[in-house]
């Protein structure tokens, strides 16, 4: 699991193995992502950046707008939930990143998401 808070934007990722999804070839991973405001200034996520490293070190980057199709805008005390799922090639990898987020004066940041691991049960100790 992965837990880091910046500037008031707490954010938590946990992963799961799909192993009825999965083969020998791909293997699929839910990360379920929970952003609360623990701060008191409301922030609207407006964007997201995922690095995501598998067991060969090959590096991959995805970005883009919101997350889920949603810019949930979240006030102190509140919380936003999603799942999403990301394929490797290898059966460990990490992944890690930020959202960007806005303030209501317009000001932006990067709320960091910790690393967090994508592992098949058994292959890490």
């Amino acid at each position: 699991m992965s837990d880091t808070t910046t500037r008031g934007i707490r954010v938590e990722v946990e992963s799961e193995y799909l192993a009825d999804q999965s083969d020998r070839e791909t293997y699929y991973f839910a990360y379920h992502v929970r952003i609360s405001n623990v701060g008191a200034e409301t922030a609207q996520l407006v964007s997201r950046e995922w690095i995501i490293t598998d067991g060969n070190a090959h590096v991959e980057r995805v970005q883009g707008p919101g997350v889920v199709g949603e810019y949930p805008i979240l006030e102190n005390g509140q919380s936003y939930e999603y799942t999403s799922f990301c394929p490797l090639r290898t059966s460990f990898g990490t992944m890690h990143g930020a959202y960007t987020m806005r303030t209501r004066s317009g000001e932006t940041f990067e709320a960091v998401i910790a690393p967090f691991t994508l592992a098949v049960p058994g292959v890490v100790n």
